[in-house]
């Protein structure tokens, strides 16, 4: 991701939950919240709930280059944070993929 950083620290997190805006899909959650940076940063967070640990990392890998290839589309100044929800565990790269855009499309956070 040569655009955008990670959001890692917890109290990052808590920001962008309280004072960003959510949409979801039947796969995915996101909140969108304004930087003073000129760079997105994203954040993927997946609950136990979803799977064991080799699962929730294969979604964070897919949702993360899912991002990656599609970088350069997205608004800069953003933090984003994207939450897993249960029925993406068996879900295909294609499907991960759609679900991110589509999200993006609904914040009206990307550059067309």
């Amino acid at each position: 991701m040569k655009f955008s950083d990670s959001l890692k620290k917890n109290a990052d997190f808590q920001y962008v939950y309280k004072n960003g805006q959510s949409k979801a899909n039947r796969y995915l959650v996101m909140y969108v919240c304004e930087n003073q940076g000129s760079t997105n940063r994203i954040g993927i967070s997946v609950s136990k709930k979803v799977g064991n640990s080799v699962v929730r990392h294969h979604l964070t890998r897919l949702i993360r280059e899912s991002y990656r290839l599609h970088e350069e589309m997205f608004n800069s100044g953003l933090d984003i944070v994207v939450v897993v929800r249960n029925r993406a565990r068996d879900c295909s790269y294609h499907e991960i993929n759609d679900a991110l855009l589509h999200l993006a499309g609904l914040h009206n956070i990307l550059n067309r």
